[in-house]
Parts: C-alpha cells; sequence; structure tokens
C-alpha cells in the first residue's frame, strides 16, 4: 500500500500544484518550511546509506567516475545554454543552473530498479554526488551564473553543509549502528520523502502563482529539454564509451535525475521565488520522465556486449 501511494508520487505533484496555483494562500505561509523539510528528506536518504554503499565506488570506480562527470559538466552547461537560447531573465537563469550544479536525485534509485540497472551502483554515485555537491553546486553556480547575477558562494557552501552533509552523515550513521531500528523504517522514509517534496512543489507553486501562467510553459519546456538531454547523454555517453547496457541505464538516471528539491530550497534561499520555480517544475517532470523510461526499460532484455573492453573492466570491478 505504501509503496503503491510513493509510486504516485507524479499524480500528487500535480494535484498539490494545482491546489497550491488555485488557493495559493493556503501554503504561501509555509515559505519558512522549505529548508526543514528539505533536511528531512536528507536524513531520510542518509538513513537508507551504510559505508559500504561508498566502499563499491572503489569497486565500480570507472562507471562511478564516468557518471560524476557527466553528472557535474554536461547537466550544469546544457542548463545554462537552454537559458540562454530562451531569453531567460537572470532569476531563471540561476535557478536552471542550480537544478543542473546540483547532486543526482534520490529517485534514480527507484528508476533504476525498474529498468533493470545496477541498483548498488545508483546508490553509489548518489551518495558520492550527494556529498561531492557540497563543494561543487555552490562553484558551478558561481562559475556559470555568478556573471547574471550575485552568487553567494561561501553562504551556499556553508548552507550545504547544515542542509546536505550533516544530515546525511547523521542518517548514515544511525543506520551503520542501529540498523535493526532503521530496517523497519525502509517502507516509510520513501514516502517521508515523497511527502516532504510535494510540499515543497506546493508551497514554491503558492509563491509564484501570480505569474505562473506567463512563465510557468517556458519553464517546463526548459525543463523537459534538460531533463530529457541529461538522460541521453547519460545512456549514450556511456554506450559509446563501451559499458554494457546495465550500467549505461543506471547512468542515464543518475544524470537526468537532479536533486531538484535542493535547488529549490536554494534558490528560495539565496535568490528569489522564480528562481525556485525550474526546480520545482523539475522535481514534477523528471519523475514522470523517469517513470516512463523506466517502464520502457523493463519490457526490454538488457542485452549487454560482454567482449568490450570497457564492459569487462567494469564486470571485474563489479565482481
Amino acid at each position: 500500500m505504501l509503496r503503491t501511494i510513493t509510486q504516485l508520487f507524479p499524480v500528487w505533484a500535480i494535484l498539490i500544484s494545482i491546489l497550491a496555483y488555485m488557493q495559493p494562500t493556503i501554503f504561501q505561509p509555509l515559505k519558512t518550511y522549505i529548508v526543514p523539510l528539505l533536511v528531512v528528506i536528507m536524513m531520510s536518504m542518509g538513513l537508507t546509506l551504510k559505508a559500504s554503499d561508498f566502499a563499491n565506488v572503489v569497486k565500480q570506480k570507472l562507471a562511478v567516475t564516468i557518471g560524476i562527470i557527466l553528472q557535474f559538466t554536461v547537466m550544469p552547461l546544457v542548463a545554462l545554454l537552454i537559458s540562454y537560447i530562451l531569453g531567460f531573465s537572470p532569476e531563471l537563469t540561476v535557478g536552471m543552473v542550480l537544478v543542473g550544479s546540483v547532486a543526482g536525485g534520490t529517485s534514480s534509485n527507484v528508476m533504476c530498479y525498474l529498468a533493470k540497472g545496477d541498483v548498488a551502483l545508483s546508490i553509489s554515485m548518489t551518495a558520492i554526488s550527494t556529498l561531492l555537491g557540497v563543494l561543487l553546486t555552490p562553484f558551478l553556480s558561481e562559475l556559470l551564473a555568478g556573471q547574471a547575477v550575485d552568487v553567494p558562494a561561501a553562504a551556499m557552501l556553508m548552507s550545504l553543509v547544515k542542509i546536505v552533509l550533516l544530515p546525511v552523515a547523521i542518517g548514515i550513521f544511525i543506520n551503520q549502528f542501529f540498523h535493526n531500528v532503521t530496517k523497519k523504517l525502509d517502507s516509510i522514509l520513501p514516502l517521508i520523502s515523497m511527502a516532504a517534496i510535494v510540499m515543497i512543489i506546493g508551497i514554491v507553486i503558492a509563491l509564484n502563482a501570480s505569474q505562473f501562467a506567463a512563465i510557468g510553459p517556458i519553464i517546463a519546456l526548459a525543463v523537459v529539454l534538460h531533463n530529457g538531454f541529461g538522460l541521453l547523454a547519460g545512456y549514450w555517453g556511456c554506450r559509446l564509451l563501451g559499458f554494457n547496457e546495465t550500467i549505461s541505464r543506471t547512468i542515464a538516471f543518475e544524470v537526468g535525475l537532479q536533486n531538484s528539491g535542493l535547488a529549490t530550497a536554494l534558490a528560495m534561499k539565496f535568490f528569489t521565488p522564480a528562481a525556485a520555480m525550474p526546480g520545482t517544475l523539475f522535481s514534477l517532470w523528471h519523475n514522470i520522465s523517469g517513470s516512463i523510461l523506466a517502464g520502457y526499460w523493463s519490457r526490454k532484455t538488457v542485452q549487454d556486449n560482454s567482449s568490450s573492453p570497457v564492459n569487462t573492466q567494469a564486470q571485474v570491478e563489479k565482481s
């Protein structure tokens, strides 16, 4: 029952968006809850991780390295390019860059499982990109959007330590040493994270309700293009480099699905509600596109090319 509710995330997100747009006064007073809600999401993520997830990074270092490079180059650069092509204002541009500069989203792990990908690799990549993102997100945001708008990189770094690093670390610690307790929460944690993300979406939609009709469609177009390019780059980039089908599917989700809730929270904290719109719509769309792609791949047999030298190395590392 709980899993079914969680899998219907896109439905709840759409419903809450409609409600927030029609009745913004319900959600607008909750603006200050965005960061605490994100802390809850990060803590929930930490409670699903163990030290062994990071050890797996060493076992599959080649795949992880390629994935991380694609994650923190393709996504921020494409976000900036799309913003320029569509003529976005500085505040919308920085919102797009934030979406492109954050780590992979936790929903990628679920999509990877459904698509017959390498779940262990997915979890490892999400974990390592989350930690690297604490440093890379403010750096990339200032580098790519700093000329258009003032990006407080140092303050953003400190916020990421408090919002991401500490909650995730505490969650990992608890899960590592009290796993018998946290294991009982396995079915509840995804539901808690989903509820928190849905609430963040509702708050941001409400804060932008007055201008949503004007800027919503163009931002939605940007988000669809951004997400689609990330999925394609992750998959075909790995295929061209010789990785097998399983790993390529995994990297596709890790690159294309972003921690857009974090991008939304950072935009609200350091910029404007309008800057949070790309992250909000990305949260909605990437779960829809990811579900569609996972459903498609789940019906296709995985046919790996074991003769490829890169694939062989990846398999050796995996073993």
